[in-house]
């Protein structure tokens, strides 16, 4: 991806090096217990948001590495990048965007949906319309998920930022209120038709971002699709514990995830979008 030199994001709030924070209400039990459920290829948010914040101790400018800060950098263009189609996209559909803010963190931070770790991963919290991501998730795409690439971190990036457009468009109310109605492993299929929406969206940011801006490399669509699968939760399940439980699926099977980020970049069209409808290819 051709990002050096261009527009970053002032939606960025750097967080690193706040002393790692302390965890209130959840301790290592709850932590041990989120870090299974990402590896299974769930939501730690939903074990989180329990578990109570983490509080951080300092406020401080935080200066990394030469490779942390261009991570940070990188991502900063990303986002800028997402503001900017999603915002003619939205302009187009009569719509104004609200963009979302992307909160650098390292190690621990809180967030609105309680207080999370590195051991999450990226995610997104609806009550306070952020991003949250560890820089050092750039390297475990590579050497942990065997997804390298600049575009597998754009990936991420334009996935979570689909979860805030969700949110915005009432869709992520909708599944939430959906809790506790129905039973778990029906709730979990709905989990998955959000989550391959997301993947969608991502797809639908790459199409524009190659189209308007012309910022996409040869193979980075590809990098995309490789981390889509890497990420999917039948593949995640079999490296973890051997063997494929799909009534525990929450994100899609790498197939799923593969194929509705294509599809949004293929076709660009929202339209399209609709992974809730049944007769959506599953």
């Amino acid at each position: 991806m051709r990002w050096k030199g261009r527009r970053q994001s002032t939606n960025v709030e750097d967080r690193r090096g706040g002393g790692g924070g302390k965890i209130v209400g959840g301790g290592i039990g709850v932590l041990v217990i989120a870090v299974i459920v990402y590896f299974l290829g769930g939501d730690p948010s939903t074990i989180l948001q329990q578990a109570g914040s983490v509080q951080q101790t300092q406020t401080t400018t935080h200066v990394g590495s030469q490779k942390e800060e261009e991570y940070k950098e990188f991502v900063s263009v990303v986002l800028a990048d997402t503001e900017d189609i999603w915002s003619k996209l939205f302009n187009d559909m009569g719509g104004i965007y609200e963009p979302p803010t992307l909160v650098i963190y390292s190690g621990s931070v809180s967030s609105a949906c309680g207080g999370a770790t590195s051991a999450s991963g990226p995610f997104y919290c609806p009550a306070d319309k952020k991003l949250y991501i560890d820089l050092s998730f750039y390297d475990e795409l590579r050497t942990k998920f065997g997804a390298p690439g600049d575009f597998a971190m754009a990936y991420v990036v334009a996935h979570e930022v689909g979860h805030h457009i969700q949110n915005l468009i009432g869709v992520a109310s909708k599944i939430q209120s959906q809790r506790g109605q129905v039973s778990q492993v029906e709730y979990n299929k709905l989990s998955v038709r959000m989550e391959l929406q997301a993947d969608f969206l991502a797809g639908m940011w790459a199409h524009y971002a190659d189209k308007w801006k012309n910022v996409l490399d040869d193979g980075d669509i590809q990098e995309a699709l490789q981390a889509a699968h890497q990420i999917g939760d039948d593949y995640l399940q079999k490296q973890a514990q051997g063997r494929v439980v799909p009534d525990a699926f929450t994100h899609g099977t790498s197939q799923q995830r593969m194929y509705w980020f294509k599809k949004g970049y293929t076709t660009g069209d929202f339209d399209q979008s609709n992974t809730f409808d049944p007769n959506a290819p599953m």
